[in-house]
């Protein structure tokens, strides 16, 4: 069950970052959700650095380190996969 939260949650954050980021990111609904996957986990590593991987409530500052990271692997990736599928 794991499983399929990690791909609803790489889901939300994936689109959730390609919103925050300027332009049109030109990438399959599946390396949006791998992408956002990458990033929560790239997120909670960086939020258990910071010391605030887990606190009482909503743990928000985890949540937006997951979507800047994933925003970063997008904006990364994106122009790789265009210019992939260019040629």
């Amino acid at each position: 069950m794991s499983f399929i939260w990690a791909i609803i949650a790489g889901l939300i954050i994936g689109l959730i970052a390609k919103l925050i980021l300027p332009g049109k990111q030109d990438i399959p609904i599946w390396l949006t959700i791998i992408l956002g996957v990458v990033g929560a986990i790239i997120g909670n590593a960086i939020a258990a650095g910071l010391g605030v991987e887990d606190t009482n409530g909503v743990d928000w500052i985890r949540h937006v380190v997951q979507i800047a990271a994933a925003a970063v692997l997008i904006a990364v990736v994106t122009p790789l996969w265009t210019r992939r599928s260019v040629h």
